[in-house]
């Protein structure tokens, strides 16, 4: 239930091994937060803007090798000078795509810092590396000297990140530039666990890339692959709940499906979070209390304004590039988010803090030689649009249409900083809200990365693949992690979990795939075959 890339996954390491699987998605296409749309012939992907650890003997090769999709999948990598670039107030900042690039870059900046930029950096990469470690440990032996090898992680796993922050770093400014990330997780420095913003640095500590295609891409080559294996994905396949044997309400047969179809199956794993899926799927009424208790103690993510907009200028020129731009004011990070959580979004004339992509420059075969498109993103509190919630999605009140034109002309007042004259050379724009993330992608208050990664609902304290109901199981970034490869994992997790087997199991190492990477930045080494394509895609402009 559900074809985020966690379902997609799972489904490929099920099938590949035998299994029949049935794919139920709701919307139109596959694919949850990674898949792409059209916008007057423009594409867009909204929960998909870098992925990391794509080089040789990374993880996220290791996974798109071992599930078999990797030779079907283009990466540009990004700016290897600065594939994230920080506007801190009047302060720039670029991160370079490589750990000691980065820790140079920053020594050279606040030279008095220097050896503590080095030692905290080297922590960080310790931190990753232990917790990339632990779904490998093998034996009795091995996990018996676990203390040993997650030392690291171990002694600051209870820790915030501004708690060991301020134990070895003490320039302001520095502070802020090495916890810009926390928007890849959601959460302010006081709250977010230590070792959870360690991970998302050290994703992306050679480099970060971005598929061909947009997001969409990945999904079509998962779904691609389960019908190789002679298993299906449908969609506009909403369910309605989930069917339990009547004799045994702890026992899962089955779906019903929104049109009333019933469908049954040995094992029914759901994509969606835990919220939709016991309480809206299953139903209060047939848990436990213990789980009910948990239920309601959970808190989500946070969820998202999203503004796609099409433009009609030279945005290279306006100095942008393939790295993303974290546009934020000099203050506190933890009072910037307690900004960005108040109710009335449309207080002041700019939003606290602004994620800007632009994926025709990220994927350079996209861009059509005139019109870009530029994905820019800011956090919110869901209740925000809470008068709205009882609305249908294709039939929205005046005031709803009113109040998002505000929401454009305030996010668009924000890019002005960056991008000079933009508000005059807007061909297309729409926005997305938390109604929408919860109409396309079925998430709890339209949360983007599933459960708050707090340290209470991470780890051991996540939700697991198994649940009190027999043959029901979760995958997704409520699971494992969060994020493109690690809501992908977590897929293969329960997969492995269901055949009584491990991760690396499913996994094996396939010399014959390998994932083809070009720089974004740099056409000179693009194939003919690309380089063709972006010729059609001009040529098409110029036709019209």
């Amino acid at each position: 239930m559900g074809s985020g890339v966690g379902g997609l996954s799972a489904a490929i390491c099920l099938s590949k091994t035998g299994q029949k699987v049935l794919v139920l998605e709701k919307h139109d296409v596959p694919g949850g937060w990674c898949h792409s749309f059209y916008l007057n012939g423009y594409r867009f992907t909204p929960g998909v803007h870098y992925v990391g650890l794509l080089g040789e003997g990374e993880s996220t090769n290791e996974l798109y090798k071992g599930l078999g999709i990797a030779n079907d999948l283009v990466f540009y990598r990004m700016n290897p000078n600065g594939f994230e670039h920080c506007w801190i107030g009047d302060e720039r900042f670029d991160y370079p795509a490589n750990i000691n690039d980065f820790a140079t870059s920053l020594s050279h900046r606040f030279p008095k810092e220097e050896k503590q930029i080095k030692k905290y950096l080297t922590l960080v990469k310790n931190v990753t590396t232990e917790l990339q470690l632990i779904p490998k440990l093998k034996g009795f032996w091995q996990h018996l000297t676990v203390p040993y090898r997650t030392r690291h992680m171990g002694k600051y796993a209870l820790f915030s990140l501004k708690r060991v922050m301020n134990w070895h770093i003490k320039n302001p400014l520095l502070q802020k530039i090495l916890y810009i990330q926390y928007g890849d997780h959601g959460l302010p420095p006081s709250k977010a666990p230590f070792p959870l913003h360690c991970a998302v640095m050290g994703h992306y500590f050679s480099g970060s890339y971005y598929p061909m295609g947009g997001g969409g891409a990945i999904v079509k080559a998962m779904t691609n692959s389960i019908k190789k294996h002679g298993s299906e994905v449908q969609t506009q396949q909403g369910v309605k709940s989930i069917l339990l044997e009547n004799n045994h309400k702890k026992k899962a047969i089955g779906v019903e499906l929104e049109n009333g179809e019933q469908l049954f199956a040995d094992r029914i794993i759901s994509n969606a979070d835990p919220g939709i899926t016991f309480l809206n799927l299953v139903g209060k009424e047939n848990i436990s209390a213990k789980l009910l208790k948990r239920l309601t103690k959970t808190k989500y993510s946070c969820t998202s304004l999203m503004l796609f907009l099409t433009v009609d200028m030279d945005v290279k020129k306006a100095g942008l590039d393939s790295g993303n731009i974290w546009l934020l004011p000099n203050k506190d990070m933890d009072d910037l988010h307690d900004d960005m959580q108040k109710i009335n979004i449309l207080e002041g004339d700019e939003f606290s803090g602004l994620f800007i992509s632009c994926t025709t420059l990220k994927d350079p075969a996209s861009f059509d030689g005139r019109y870009h498109t530029i994905e820019a993103i800011t956090y919110i509190n869901h209740k925000a649009f809470d008068k709205f919630k009882n609305e249908k999605e294709n039939e929205r009140s005046s005031e709803y249409l009113a109040f998002k034109d505000k929401i454009i002309d305030k996010i668009i007042n924000s890019l002005e900083k960056v991008v000079p004259g933009i508000s005059e050379n807007v061909l297309h724009k729409e926005l997305g809200t938390p109604l929408t993330n919860q109409f396309y992608v079925n998430t709890t208050n339209g949360s983007v990365y599933g459960t708050e990664k707090s340290f209470k609902q991470i780890g051991p304290f996540a939700y697991k693949p198994e649940t009190e109901i027999e043959n029901l199981y979760l995958c997704g970034s409520s699971v494992l992690s969060h994020g493109v490869a690690g809501a992908s994992y977590s897929g293969v997790e329960t997969a492995a979990k269901i055949l009584g087997c491990k991760q690396e199991d499913l996994l094996k190492p396939d010399e014959s795939q390998k994932i083809r990477i070009y720089e974004a930045e740099d056409d000179s080494n693009y194939p003919d075959w690309m380089l063709k394509k972006i010729e059609v895609k001009k040529a098409r402009l110029k036709s019209k």
